[in-house]
């Protein structure tokens, strides 16, 4: 092994020869470099092989790399880099061979090989490095892509992307983001084709020299590619993927026209097809008008066009009354509300627009759940509190079990000060899940603190603590302590903590709280402390590490606190305790003796 690292070390003599001729580097610096060169020779050297020393030994490089070329550029020499750069470069790709021969499953160190070799220009070696690649991992698509772009836009070879693509296509022949892709890459190689074509007939050069294919240029390969697509791959999501796609090339009216109606003929009971068709509206040409249109018709302009849209969106929830065809009207009509316009009439049009088909989804029953919350919003915003209410009612009757609409329906009549929020909490916990109703709770016991008496709060708290859930019951404990403490202070705190120290199941939060509560009173006694603390520690003592350790301190640092006892804690915790949690304990017992001594 030593032969070997001394014969790696000479390789460099003429590299670091050179860098120090011509005053980049000095005697010093040189023979720190041999020094961790050599260091990091023996570590990849060894039997037994770790990523990490090859992963530092390419970093360490590569840093040199950056060094050198600050270096050149504060003294200005720019010449001998085939002998210096070029020799380095050449060891970090052979580090980097081995590397990814060795952990072939690590993706990050290849895409790390790819990554230096794109930033030195190294395109010879980063087509092997991708053949590489692909043939240890010819399952992730997104690798296909990268390797297909980089042949497409670094070296020119629409060939070579196109024989990538197929490639991929016979190992994922169902994946939407390959076809994409591959789609996007011929109507690429159609435009440049097109670009240059161009540029010939303006230089007056003979096209019959390149022999151009009026099937590529009108992008007849892009169309294949998508006859094939839509055969593999169904859904409206992923034809219009296509569609947006095609749209950014101006030459391909036609294959948009065909994917189009396709799309209509295929996908007419899709809600992303009617979508697509209503906001296309948006897009068309305006009516003739004067070259310098007041803002006063461009508004009106917005406005027939927003007509128009809606036109079409009246017609498919019509021909498709669903919820996700509501989804997409609702959604059209608050993206124009939301839209900034200087137009008061427009403003006010949208508006009305928008509170009427949020009514008339509503009353078909076919309003989604999580539009609700933005319309009881905006009805808020608006002052009409009466259609709020009413239609927080009527969300909570058509989504019963669903914690979040009785929350939304809550929070509208709590605004709005109702007499009705009791009864409605009341309603809400007949429809709701025990399970899900710890929201609830939370938001009945705060607005009780604000609305109700004491006794009427803590009658509250109380009932809450019935409930059979423990996640809701923990919780609420937590909470009525600190209610306890807020409102009545140490005494109130106290009588709680005492009529709920056996009411289990419990949280290590309500026993912290206690112990700090105790700690924030004046008159803190340790005789206190060591009951919360043996409580805790009947409960949690098993799982808990720190907590013994937080028993510890105490006793070693309250005026009242024995350092005697810490002996039988110590015991005690090593007996409670297992595995992980025991090597744990101890050295940080051991810290905490050493610190205290």
């Amino acid at each position: 092994m030593a032969e070997r690292i001394e014969q790696r070390l000479e390789e460099r003599i003429p590299e670091l020869e050179q860098l120090e001729r011509v005053g980049l580097f000095t005697r010093p610096e040189i023979k720190a470099v041999i020094k961790k060169a050599s260091a990091l020779e023996y570590k990849i050297q060894r039997r037994a092989l770790h990523k990490e020393d090859f992963i530092d030994y390419i970093q360490y490089e590569i840093n040199l790399l950056e060094l050198i070329k600050k270096r050149r550029s504060r003294i200005g020499y720019s010449f001998k880099k085939d002998e210096i750069e070029y020799s380095i470069v050449q060891r970090i790709q052979g580090l980097f061979k081995r590397a990814t021969g060795k952990w072939k499953e690590d993706v990050q160190l290849w895409l790390s090989h790819v990554a230096f070799c794109k930033k030195w220009n190294m395109k010879f070696q980063l087509s092997k490095v991708f053949s590489a690649m692909l043939a240890i991992h010819p399952n992730k698509p997104a690798l296909w892509i990268m390797a297909a772009k980089w042949e497409m836009e670094e070296r020119l070879s629409s060939e070579s992307a196109r024989h990538l693509f197929l490639r991929a296509l016979r190992f994922h022949p169902e994946c939407p983001k390959l076809y994409q892709e591959y789609f996007r890459m011929e109507l690429m190689h159609a435009e440049k084709q097109r670009k240059e074509k161009k540029e010939f007939e303006q230089a007056k050069m003979d096209l019959e020299v390149f022999n151009y294919s009026e099937e590529i240029l009108h992008g007849e390969l892009a169309r294949i590619v998508y006859r094939d697509a839509i055969q593999k791959i169904q859904g409206a999501e992923f034809h219009l993927s296509l569609l947006f796609i095609a749209k950014l090339f101006d030459f391909t009216v036609d294959l948009q026209k065909e994917i189009l109606e396709k799309l209509q003929a295929e996908h007419a009971d899709d809600p992303l097809t009617w979508d697509y068709l209503a906001r296309q509206e948006l897009e068309l040409g305006s009516l003739p008008s004067s070259q310098h249109s007041s803002k006063q018709t461009k508004a009106s302009e917005v406005a027939q066009k927003e007509e128009r849209c809606c036109a079409v969106f009246d017609e498919a929830v019509t021909s498709l009354p669903t919820e996700p065809m509501w989804k997409c009207y609702v959604t059209f009509c608050l993206e124009r509300y939301n839209r900034k316009t200087n137009s008061e009439a427009l403003r006010q049009k949208r508006l009305e627009r928008m509170l009427s088909v949020f009514s008339r989804a509503h009353e078909s029953n076919l309003l989604p759940e999580e539009l609700y919350k933005q319309w009881l919003q905006l009805l808020l915003e608006l002052n009409l509190s009466e259609r709020a209410t009413e239609v927080a009612a009527g969300a909570t009757k058509r989504f019963g079990p669903s914690v979040d609409m009785w929350q939304t329906r809550l929070q509208v009549l709590i605004q709005l000060n109702s007499d009705c929020v009791a009864e409605c909490f009341e309603e809400a916990f007949k429809q709701v899940k025990s399970k899900d109703s710890l929201s609830l709770w939370t938001l009945w016991v705060e607005w009780s603190e604000g609305a109700n008496s004491k006794e009427d709060t803590e009658a509250l708290y109380q009932r809450s603590l019935l409930i059979a859930v423990p996640a809701v019951s923990v919780t609420m404990k937590e909470k009525y302590l600190d209610w306890a403490y807020r409102t009545g202070g140490y005494k109130k705190a106290k009588k709680v903590f005492t009529s709920l120290h056996e009411n289990r199941p419990f949280s290590r939060e309500f026993f912290k709280r206690m112990i700090q509560i105790e700690k924030e009173q004046e008159s803190c006694k340790m005789s206190n402390l060591r009951e919360y603390y043996e409580r805790a520690l009947r409960e949690f003592g098993s799982a808990d590490s720190d907590l013994w350790l937080d028993y510890i301190k105490e006793e070693l640092s309250h005026p009242q606190g024995k350092p005697e006892n810490c002996g039988n804690i110590h015991w005690r915790a090593m007996k409670m305790l297992q595995g992980e949690l025991v090597e744990n304990f101890v050295s940080k017992y051991t810290l905490l003796q050493t610190g205290h001594s």
